[in-house]
C-alpha cells in the first residue's frame, strides 16, 4: 500500500484515512485499528463466477486483489473466459499463418475472416460468412497435456462450446487434427490446405 501523502495511508477495510510511520507498515497496519483489520479477516461476499454465474464466496480481501474485478469458481472457469476474452496476445501458429497467405492467394475474390471473435463470441481460426463455413486448426494443445490435465480440461471446455456455438449459428465447423505437425514445413503444411481447398470448393460448388 502507497501512502496518500507522507504518511498519509488509507485504511483497505473502512477506507478511512490514517496516519502511520512507513517503516512499521506491516501486513496487519494496513488498517487504521485491530478492528478493522479482525472484520476484513473475517468478512465475505457473495458474487458470480464470470463464466458460469454460479455463486461463489470469497473473503473480501480475495474480492480486492482481482485487478479486473472478475472472479471465478475454478481454474477451468478462469481459462475458458480468458482464452475466449483475450483482447491481445494472440498467439498463432506458423501453420495458420501459412494457410492465411495461401488461401488469400488462391481465393483473392472470397471474403475470408481470421481469428475473429464476432460471430460466436469465440475465436474461429478461419471463417467464410457466404458459406457458413468454418475451419479449425488444432494442434497438440488441443490433446495431450502439455501444460497440464487442467489446461487441456479448459482447452476441451472451450473446443466444446466453440461447436455448440457454431451449431446455434448454422456454421459448420471442420475441425483440423494438426498435432502431428511438430515442425513446420510448408510441405508437410500442403495437406492440411488442400483439406481446406476441397471443402470450400464442395461448399462452393453446392451453393
Amino acid at each position: 500500500m502507497k501512502p496518500l501523502i507522507d504518511n498519509l495511508f488509507k485504511c483497505e477495510f473502512c477506507l478511512k484515512s490514517f496516519n502511520r510511520e512507513k517503516k512499521r507498515l506491516k501486513d496487519s497496519n494496513r488498517f487504521c485499528n485491530q478492528k478493522c483489520f479482525n472484520l476484513f479477516k473475517r468478512k465475505s461476499i457473495i458474487c458470480l463466477c464470470k463464466q458460469c454465474n454460479q455463486p461463489i464466496q470469497l473473503k473480501l480481501s480475495q474480492q480486492r486483489k482481482s485487478k479486473s474485478g472478475n472472479h471465478f469458481c475454478s481454474r477451468n472457469c478462469s481459462a475458458s473466459y480468458n482464452n475466449t476474452h483475450k483482447t491481445s496476445g494472440t498467439k498463432r501458429s506458423k501453420l495458420e499463418k501459412w494457410i492465411e497467405d495461401q488461401l488469400n492467394i488462391q481465393l483473392p475474390n472470397l471474403n475470408i475472416l481470421y481469428n475473429k471473435k464476432d460471430t460466436i463470441n469465440s475465436e474461429l481460426d478461419i471463417y467464410i460468412p457466404s458459406l457458413s463455413l468454418a475451419f479449425e486448426l488444432n494442434g497438440i494443445f488441443h490433446y495431450e497435456p502439455i501444460y497440464g490435465s487442467d489446461k487441456l480440461s479448459a482447452i476441451k471446455n472451450n473446443d466444446d462450446r466453440k461447436f455448440q456455438a457454431c451449431l446455434e449459428q448454422q456454421i459448420e465447423l471442420v475441425i483440423i487434427d494438426s498435432s502431428e505437425m511438430k515442425n513446420f514445413k510448408p510441405l508437410k503444411a500442403q495437406k492440411y490446405l488442400n483439406i481446406i481447398n476441397q471443402i470450400i470448393n464442395l461448399k462452393h460448388g453446392g451453393n
